[in-house]
């Protein structure tokens, strides 16, 4: 069973917050429709709803991506003509499953910041599998305003439409597969997202125990209307520059 965090944590505030949404998105309930296991089976009619449902998304995404297309041209120059380098950065990430995937990013380091890994390594600020440094010398001038703003993770809407990721589920993370060991193995039960609590929920001062918890809180309770509001949520943390 999942450990309870602290009183007034952001799950009691997503608790109250659910049953606003729950009376508009009601066929929310047929979960392995919405949001299928990690055997991906939909059972009888219900597989022609999924199949809809998949290309409602997809369209919907590449309506986003046209909309966004100027402001991620304008970026990918700015990255280009600011620092040496690629404007897109690929890097393997734990997905569905335990599987790798490239999972691309806005690059917001120098190109040479995995050759210094071992050196910064020492100063990591969290702990377990998460990495988190307050005045990392590999990230650019440009790249701290893409990680403030969250811009940097524009591009993984293309890993959404390719089936990697879904908008919000645990962050994937860049490490091999076999170090996630007990109860952190279930967070690749589901696709990673672009957001998910880490975001919304003070993720730079949090433990890697507490982040294990909100993960797994996610897996094993999600629904649509939770989707809603932590995508609704990030927005608001984003605009109010907590997103890092």
């Amino acid at each position: 069973m999942l450990e309870r965090l602290h009183d007034g944590d952001v799950i009691g505030e997503l608790r109250e917050e659910e049953s606003f949404f729950e009376s508009a998105v009601a066929a929310a309930d047929d979960r392995e429709v919405l949001r299928p296991s990690i055997e991906g089976t939909v059972a009888g009619g219900a597989e022609v709803d999924a199949r809809a449902n998949e290309i409602g998304l997809t369209l919907g995404l590449l309506a986003l991506l046209v909309v966004l297309s100027p402001l991620l041209a304008v970026v990918g120059i700015l990255v280009r003509a600011t620092s040496q380098g690629p404007a897109i950065f690929a890097q393997q990430r734990v997905g569905l499953g335990g599987k790798h995937f490239a999972m691309y990013k806005f690059r917001s380091m120098f190109a040479d910041a995995e050759q210094q890994w071992d050196d910064v390594r020492p100063n990591n600020d969290a702990g377990g599998m998460l990495f988190k440094m307050r005045d990392d010398p590999r990230v650019t001038r440009i790249g701290w305003t893409l990680r403030r703003t969250s811009i940097d993770e524009l591009p993984q809407l293309v890993n959404v439409l390719r089936g990697q990721m879904s908008l919000v589920g645990p962050r994937p993370l860049a490490v091999a597969a076999g170090e996630f060991v007990g109860d952190e193995q279930r967070r690749h039960l589901v696709k990673p997202g672009i957001t998910g609590l880490w975001q919304i929920s003070g993720r730079a001062q949090q433990s890697w125990d507490d982040a294990i918890r909100l993960d797994l809180y996610y897996v094993e309770n999600w629904s649509l209307p939770m989707d809603l509001l932590i995508l609704l949520r990030t927005v608001v943390t984003v605009f109010r520059g907590g997103a890092r």
